[in-house]
Formats: C-alpha cells, structure tokens, sequence
C-alpha cells in the first residue's frame, strides 16, 4: 500500500486533500487485504484509486455588464462498478482537481453504504455564486450545461447539488439540459417538487446524519434528548441538522460560515433557525447577522492565524462539523474532548484531519465519518431516481421512513464490518471496510476493466 501511496503523490503531488482521503481508506481496509490476497493480484487498490473518467473544460458566461468570464469546470467519473455514477456539483472558488477527486473518491464508498446501486462521482467549478444576480448564475448553469450535457444521464452519471448549487442552480441546469437532449428525464436530483423533485431531498443529509447519531449513542442506552450540540456551518446540512436535534430534544448552541461563527448559549430554537433559513436562503446573508436580531448571542470572527477554531472550545455533549473538509484538527479535537463532547458525527466530507480522528478513537468518542453519517442525501437522491421512474411522488411520511431504515442500516453495517475485523464500535473502520468490500467484489466480477 505504501508503494501505491508513493505512486500517487509522485504522480499528483499537488493533490493533498485526494491523498489524505486515500490514505484514511488505506489504513482502514488493510485487514481486509491481508484476508484476500487475490485483491492485491488484481491490482484492485491501482484501479479504485484512479478515476475512470476526469471531465475538464471551460465555461465562458457573461455578467450583468456585459463583461466576458471565464471559469473551470469539472466532472470526476470515479467509479461506476455498481451503478451510474452519482454525486453533487459544488460551486465555489476553492473547487479544484484535488477537491473533486477526493470527494469522488469519498463518494464511492458513501454509495456502497445506502443498499443503493450508484456509483461515486463528483463535480463542479471555480465559479462562486455568492454576490452575484439570479440572471449571472443562470448564464453560467447554461454555460456549465453546454458542456456536461454530453457526459451525463440517467443511466450513465446523474448529479445533484452541493456547496453552491441549491434548488435555483439545479432548476438552471435541469432547463438547459432538457433543451439540449430534448427529453425529460431524472438526470439531476434535487430538483422542485413540481417538476420531478423528491419530499425530504433538501433536508435528507442532515436529517441522516441526526438519525445516526441517535443510532450510536442508543448503543449506550442513550440518545440525544438533553444533549448540547456544536454545529458548524449554516447552510443546508447544517440548517436541517439543527432541525432534527431540535425535534430529538437536543439543543444546538452554535453556527458558522466562512466569517465567523455564532455562540448562542440560550440554544437555537425553532424560530431562531427560521430566521437563519431566511437568512442564508433568501437574502443569502452572512450569520453576522444573527447577532443583530438575538443580541444575547456572541459572534467571532474568523481567523485563519489561529491554530485552532474556537468554536469547537464551548462546553457540550456533542458535535456536528458540518461544513467543509478539515475543520477539526488534533487540537481541536482535544478541546472537544476536554470540554464534555462524547461524540462526533460528521455532516460535511472529511471535516476531521487524521490526527483529530486518532484522538477521538483513543478517547473512545462515538465517531462517525461522514462516508456514513452523510450519506442520507445521496440516498434519498436515490430514492428520487426511483419516483421518477415510476412517475410518482410519495408522501414525506414515505420518504422519511425510508430514509431511517437506510441511516439504521447504514448503521448496523458499519457495527459488522467493524467486529468482523476485529475493531467492534469503530465505526470508521467499519464504514470503510463495508463501503471497499461492496465495490471491490463487484469490481472483480466484472474483470479487468
């Protein structure tokens, strides 16, 4: 594994956040190798590392001045052994290769876990919508579409949102993709409930990853009643994270965006997170702002000299990253632990660096990466697919249950793979084993393609 390491950076040292996301996968699955040495004849751990497909092109748009842009797009084809290629578009300046491969990569595994047959992929641009009119962002969907339309379908890749792209990007690209092909068909998810959009959709990954978390802590008769929560972020994850803490009894103290983050000690209640929904949803503000209406919350700027997030230093039971890659590094962590926090349920893609995830697994903090926790949007995308096959919408009440029997399934498979190689409660190991071994087998019954 070290060689395949090695051969990966030499070939794309640039690629840190692709080799640390690999890395995690590699240190988890050995056990399984040394089981099946015809994994390693068969250059499996070549093959699942490298894209089957890399889409790269430019976007062209034009903004309300009549001025001329240019933006990269990408599309990142990881996987397909056992479905279409499946995985949202983020639109944000940090987008680049690095970003979308190991997000693809993450995106595979997180597939396998649902009982779902997709395949991982992942995709975006460098184009940040903040700050700009609806008619830019749609100017730029098209451009986007012009392109992505001849890579995609419903048997072939199918996106849906991310970072970025909400319901108003995904309408866009749905339009401009249904001109182009001249069909209506469920290539994208996420769209609106009129016109082939699924109940839940929007609130799925972070309804999930509460759902998890219930889930581990009821392995030590417990549950999030009563419990504080940290929660980063304040877009849609998070959003619908605090919503369903809230209907389990919990309470959540904290949000952020790329500013700062809030401190709310009085806890974030149902009308307080309809205020931020209106809030980052409609005026597409700055959480600032939350303090201007509920002055009895503190805001702190954000600081990149800092060598660690303050949010993570508030005292609580639980925590939530849940709004980008490596939010929460070794001494983050050892606040966390020092201040109460028993269990740490990731709602974004990789929020934990390595030494962070070390930490909380030689504490024994219930962890749960986010290949697993998050996978609730990816799923009831899925189960999207389904009612658009069928012509159909089902009833919220529908969607929901579905949803906690995948995140309880999810769950339990997680538990198996764990105790099966001998790490029983390791939830990380576990997710990852589980996530390999699926896609691996299927690989191999598919031969050397």
């Amino acid at each position: 594994m070290s060689d395949i390491l090695k051969t990966i950076e030499a070939r794309d040292p640039a690629e840190k956040e692709y080799q640390q996301a690999v890395t995690e996968v590699f240190k988890s699955v050995k056990p399984v190798l040394d089981q099946n040495p015809e994994y390693r004849y068969s250059a499996i751990l070549e093959r699942i590392t490298e894209p089957e497909r890399v889409i790269m092109f430019r976007v062209p748009w034009m903004d309300d001045q009549g001025k001329a842009h240019v933006n990269r797009g990408f599309r990142v084809e990881m996987n397909s052994a056992i479905g279409p290629f499946m995985g949202g578009l983020r639109f944000h300046a940090s987008v680049n290769l690095s970003i979308l491969k190991f997000l693809a990569f993450e995106q595979v595994f997180n597939n396998a876990l649902t009982t779902l047959s997709m395949g991982g992929g992942k995709g975006g641009s460098d184009f940040d919508p903040k700050g700009k009119s609806d008619e830019e962002v749609m100017r730029f969907c098209q451009g986007f579409m012009a392109e992505l339309f001849r890579h995609i379908g419903p048997n072939t890749d199918v996106p849906s949102g991310d970072i970025g792209v909400g319901a108003r990007e995904i309408g866009y690209l749905f339009g401009m993709y249904k001109k182009l092909r001249n069909e209506f068909t469920s290539v994208l998810t996420g769209k609106g409930l009129g016109w082939g959009g699924s109940l839940v959709r929007p609130e799925a990954t972070g309804f999930g990853v509460v759902y998890f978390a219930n889930e581990m802590l009821a392995t030590r008769n417990d549950s999030l009643a009563g419990k504080t929560c940290l929660v980063s972020g304040s877009g849609t994850v998070a959003q619908h994270t605090v919503e369903k803490i809230i209907d389990m009894g919990g309470t959540v103290v904290t949000l952020s965006d790329s500013s700062g983050y809030i401190f709310d000690e009085e806890g974030i209640d149902r009308d307080k997170l309809d205020y931020v929904k209106r809030l980052k949803n409609l005026r597409r503000g700055r959480i600032m702002e939350y303090t201007d209406k509920y002055s009895a919350a503190i805001y702190t700027e954000a600081d990149s000299t800092r060598d660690h997030n303050p949010l993570w230093d508030h005292a609580a039971d639980c925590a939530f990253p849940s709004a980008t890659q490596n939010e929460i590094n070794d001494k983050d962590a050892g606040n966390l632990i020092r201040n109460g926090v028993t269990l740490v349920c990731e709602g974004a893609n990789m929020p934990c660096t390595p030494g962070a995830i070390d930490l909380f697994q030689d504490k024994k903090i219930l962890y749960a990466p986010g290949k697993a926790a998050n996978a609730g949007g990816v799923a009831v995308s899925g189960l999207e697919m389904a009612q658009n096959s069928m012509r159909l919408n089902w009833p919220r009440e529908e969607v929901d249950k579905r949803l906690k029997i995948i995140m309880r399934s999810i769950h339990q498979t997680c538990l198996d793979a764990a105790a099966e190689y001998g790490r029983p409660g390791n939830y990380f190991m576990g997710a990852n084993i589980a996530g390999f071994v699926k896609v691996v087998n299927a690989m191999l019954d598919q031969g050397l393609v």
